[in-house]
């Protein structure tokens, strides 16, 4: 189920950090230093394979964005928020 970006923007608030940027739920994270981020990367892996739903990933040394959409519905679904809500649970 797609949401419309009224409901995506009422539910975002259930998250931590999470914002609605063109069509994705988007979190930008910063970390002490590249480590870090690789350590926060290495489980976001495991995390996104065991829902078999990932994420768009940007690194840049201790900096990491997210974004997540679902392709095949063109727009956020459950499976993003529901992957939103484990992500928060990692930090």
């Amino acid at each position: 189920m797609n949401y419309s970006v009224n409901s995506i923007q009422e539910k975002i608030k259930d998250l931590n950090g999470w914002d609605f940027k063109n069509n994705t739920l988007e979190k930008k994270y910063e970390f002490k230093n590249f480590t870090e981020a690789m350590g926060f990367l290495i489980q976001l892996a495991f995390l996104a394979e065991k829902q078999n739903h990932h994420p768009e990933i940007v690194n840049v040394y201790n900096k990491v964005t997210l974004r997540l959409s679902t392709h095949d519905q063109d727009g956020v679904t459950d499976k993003d928020f529901t992957l939103a809500a484990a992500i928060d649970g990692l930090n």
